[in-house]
């Protein structure tokens, strides 16, 4: 069947991953990502040394502009190739409007047997979980009951998004009435998840409920829900946001080693085991790509302002920032390498050695995602072993292996593999 842009005369869109890209917004991608690979060489940072840090602070500023430009540039790239949106503008077609307006017809269904079935794909489009929208089907019977919740595909780690789906029975065999009076906390060790998935039911619900009523529109639905979801500043928010501020501002003006080790436990502590708060692949991608909505901006808050640090304190000289005084993985790394002061030296052939496959491996991954052959190595980044309850036991065991290296060896994933500290530093 031919699309509209057949019958215009206008090129067919592309596939790109499985998402439609006009020809020109193909063009575009590629044409950054080219740019960012031949920026690599002068991009990547050799090491985590002072040397480093004191050359990137002799670099002008233009130049750490460009860089940044750049940066941004790949990131939204990734977004789109990955998601086919930018800051929750759906651009998977070439014509957006047709393909909401014809998707919204979807949001209700109604079966021979008088049952409901809503889906949140369009209603709820706006609610992002970690890696992106959430969509679900709620099956509603005649009688008004819901009988089941089933999650839509999505872009979600599977290991977390299985976890967080332990809350969707909470709802069945409730009226509808019932069910939105219900409270349901979000899943420990899947936050994002499954605070996505409580407020794309609420939504779901509201559209139940107005089919039952028949008084209101569709297009009120979004509207009328925000006030359901909470803005999710909870003790966990609130404590992380501290945290992240500390780590941005005290080192700034205080380099008092004693308070750098508390602000390392912290980190560890708070942003890593307890909010998992922290900059990866899978965080950039879902900001670039949903964007933020306010229902969300209590979770998201912490997020936000280490993603802040990480990229634009390199901008005005304070490049690893970040890395060196936020990272709960960094953190953990240094904590561990005070267990001995017995520091074997690395040779230098080593170290450069160790150099040129973090760069290949980050030329590797970015040919990839920016391919749209592979975006599922985010998953793997070692940062998810904080949230242990849902990572992988793979990713458990390296980020251990690495720890126990990092008693004698100074922060060796950060300096030899780490893919979100490759683009972050500057």
């Amino acid at each position: 069947m031919k699309n509209r842009a057949d019958a215009i005369g206008k090129p067919q869109a592309e596939k790109v991953s499985g998402l439609p890209l006009t020809g020109g917004i193909r063009g575009g991608l590629i044409l950054h990502s080219t740019f960012y690979i031949l920026h690599l060489r002068t991009a990547l940072p050799a090491d985590n040394t002072s040397n480093y840090k004191k050359a990137m602070q002799k670099k002008p500023f233009k130049a750490r502009l460009m860089t940044l430009i750049v940066t941004l540039c790949v990131i939204a790239t990734a977004a789109v190739l990955r998601d086919g949106k930018l800051f929750g503008i759906d651009l998977s077609s070439a014509d957006t409007a047709q393909l909401t307006a014809e998707s919204s017809n979807d949001t209700i269904s109604i079966q021979p047997d008088g049952a409901v079935i809503i889906s949140t794909k369009m209603i709820a489009k706006d609610v992002q979980g970690y890696a992106g929208p959430v969509p679900l089907s709620l099956y509603i019977s005649k009688d008004g009951v819901v009988d089941s919740i089933v999650p839509q595909p999505n872009a979600e780690t599977p290991s977390f998004f299985d976890r967080a789906t332990s809350i969707l029975f909470l709802w069945q065999g409730k009226t509808i009435d019932e069910a939105m009076t219900t409270e349901v906390d979000a899943v420990s060790g899947a936050t994002f998840s499954s605070k996505a998935l409580i407020a794309n039911v609420e939504r779901g619900l509201a559209v139940a409920k107005q089919h039952q009523q028949s008084v209101k529109a569709l297009d009120s639905v979004a509207e009328s829900t925000d006030s359901a979801s909470s803005a999710g500043w909870t003790v966990g928010c609130i404590a992380s946001v501290i945290v992240v501020l500390l780590g941005a501002i005290v080192p700034l003006y205080s380099h008092n080693h004693r308070w750098h080790t508390v602000q390392q436990v912290l980190n560890v502590v708070v942003l890593g085991l307890w909010t998992g708060t922290f900059v990866s692949f899978t965080l950039l991608l879902r900001l670039f790509s949903g964007g933020i909505s306010v229902g969300v901006i209590g979770t998201l808050a912490a997020s936000l302002l280490v993603v802040v640090v990480a990229l634009l304190y390199p901008l005005f000289g304070k490049p690893a920032h970040y890395c060196a005084h936020l990272c709960p993985f960094g953190s953990a790394q240094d904590l561990a390498g005070k267990l001995t002061k017995r520091k074997p030296v690395l040779p230098h052939h080593v170290v450069k050695v160790l150099i040129t496959f973090r760069q290949l491996l980050w030329a590797v991954l970015t040919a990839l995602m920016m391919t749209g052959t592979w975006t599922a190595w985010m998953d793997y980044e070692l940062f998810t072993a904080f949230i242990y309850s849902s990572a992988s036991i793979w990713v458990i065991a390296l980020a251990v292996v690495f720890l126990i290296l990092s008693v004698w060896v100074p922060r060796p994933y950060c300096r030899f593999v780490c893919p979100t500290g490759s683009i972050i530093k500057m």
